[in-house]
């Protein structure tokens, strides 16, 4: 059981804004812009610690000891783009690229304890508008289309028919392509559209079913009505056929001698 001095030694400092709530946080950003890991301390003691780590392997980036600060050797991955607050050890990254997401760990060493706070880094690609296509040359019952992105990370890629979510693929990876496919009837009249986005930011594509399937949709007209006219111009050959072949039998001269 914890002691009632420590206890309300601790709720006061927390009162106070001297410690972190040990608590983890998601910290989402645009590639190129900055983004503050915040303490949520006012002031640290006199031989308080701050200690800032990067991934599961926690390699040291930062650290404020006796208001020494040491960088180590985060320069290597970071440059100049590290900031730390000497006064609160709030870190700062500036232009932050993509490679700069992962998990951050705060260790602060008081004269009470240690406490630790994580945050979860998402770096954001600015996102390009999605690309419909047709899927294939070839035509088919239905037009197949096929919804593209390039070179995204934490995103995620959706169909909607009007306001309703027809599907959705989701992506954490750095830097792939990704594509989402959506059958329509050639003379569909509904409106569609293909949405990419993250956690900050989205982009919208609206289909044009007129223009992208049009190819296939004259190639289906043009084979329907060939399929309609072909056995009407199977039974009228046939009929001239005939008709000739009586014709010229009724006119021969052997038919004429039968006659006298």
């Amino acid at each position: 059981m914890i002691n009632k001095s420590v206890s309300f030694c601790l709720c006061l400092w927390i009162a106070r804004g001297l410690i972190a709530v040990d608590t983890d946080e998601v910290k989402s950003v645009m590639e190129g812009d900055s983004v503050t890991l915040h303490t949520n301390l006012t002031h640290i003691q006199t031989k308080g610690q701050i200690l800032w780590m990067l991934g599961p392997q926690e390699i040291h980036i930062a650290e404020i000891y006796m208001h020494h600060i040491d960088m180590y050797d985060s320069n290597e991955k970071f440059g100049d783009r590290l900031k730390l607050n000497n006064q609160t050890g709030s870190l700062t990254i500036t232009n932050i690229r993509i490679t700069d997401s992962g998990v951050y760990k705060l260790q602060i060493i008081s004269n009470i304890g240690t406490f630790y706070k994580r945050f979860n880094v998402i770096v954001c690609a600015h996102l390009s508008s999605p690309v419909i296509i047709r899927n294939s040359s070839q035509c088919s019952s239905k037009c197949v289309l096929l919804c593209s992105v390039m070179n995204v990370t934490h995103v995620s890629l959706s169909w909607y028919k009007g306001n309703s979510l027809l599907s959705s693929i989701n992506v954490s990876d750095l830097n792939i392509r990704l594509s989402l496919p959506l059958e329509v009837e050639y003379q569909d009249t509904n409106t569609y559209r293909c949405v990419i986005n993250n956690t900050i930011t989205n982009h919208t594509q609206h289909l044009n079913i007129t223009e992208i399937c049009r190819s296939c949709s004259g190639s289906r007209d043009f084979q329907v009505g060939i399929a309609v006219a072909l056995p009407i111009l199977i039974v009228t050959a046939v009929v001239v056929t005939v008709a000739v072949y009586f014709n010229r039998h009724k006119c021969s001269p052997g038919n004429n001698r039968e006659r006298r």
